[in-house]
């Protein structure tokens, strides 16, 4: 299996000859946001399918969704269908397919079954629009959980074992809300799912305008705090910090 990290929680995956993109943001502004390392990401071909694990802005982006192509099915969680059909019309809105947690559906050579996710189900303060947050775990010739944005929950020890857990450990600015993981948290929830391999993602990509001189640890910093964590913590999990772009191939042990 081998997957590109884009930055954010955009990931490029590929397994079992299946090509899967998350949380696709591929631009490089969004709102007040910039993206501060890494460049546009290209894409290596068309995904057959993108995962959405949330309404958020910054996690199902629409302007991103027009750019690739048309026929691009679309799984997203119980209820974004809605959001889909206002924003991109109604064929956009037949590509997709609604799964709420313990539903799953195939593509490719892969099964993609919804997971919980402890994050709002909101889109934002502006939107009246619900749905709540996802994880997806990918099985293909390996176990992949992505976790979206999420927080510790009762029921995570539940989805490992696990041979890759793509797990966010920071955000876009420098705090963090409920619903998200910092680095040590991280590590905790790699430890509950049992995963052999870890990549931090959801950190060091975008930034608000002129905040990059305000903690820079919370930037640049959460990917090797997380890698030490994980060492103390759940010493079996290799972790592989990425640079934004950057790729890696993941055996099973």
């Amino acid at each position: 299996m081998r997957l590109t990290w884009y930055g954010h929680s955009t990931v490029w995956i590929e397994d079992s000859g299946t090509r899967l993109l998350t949380d696709p943001l591929l631009r490089d502004r969004l709102a007040h946001l910039r993206r501060r390392r890494g460049s546009t990401p290209r894409l290596p071909g068309a995904p057959d399918a993108v995962l959405v694990s949330h309404l958020h802005a910054d996690h199902l982006d629409f302007a991103s969704l027009r750019r690739l192509p048309p026929d691009t099915a679309l799984v997203v969680p119980a209820g974004a269908g809605r959001v889909v059909r206002q924003a991109l019309g109604a064929a956009a809105a037949r590509r997709c397919t609604e799964l709420a947690v313990g539903d799953r559906t195939t593509i490719g050579r892969v099964t993609v079954a919804a997971v919980p996710a402890a994050h709002h189900a909101g889109r934002g303060p502006w939107s009246r629009h619900r749905a709540p947050a996802l994880g997806y775990l990918i099985d293909g010739r390996l176990r992949t959980w992505f976790a979206g944005d999420t927080g510790l929950f009762d029921e995570m020890a539940g989805l490992g074992p696990l041979d890759l857990a793509l797990v966010p450990v920071g955000g876009w600015g420098p705090t963090l809300g409920p619903g998200h993981l910092d680095p040590a948290g991280a590590a905790e929830a790699v430890r509950r799912v049992a995963a052999a391999w870890a990549v931090p993602i959801h950190f060091g990509t975008f930034w608000p305008v002129g905040c990059e001189r305000v903690r820079p640890d919370r930037f640049f910093g959460p990917g090797d705090d997380f890698a030490r964590h994980a060492e103390g913590v759940s010493p079996g999990t290799r972790v592989r910090v990425l640079r934004p772009g950057e790729s890696v191939a993941v055996r099973r042990p």
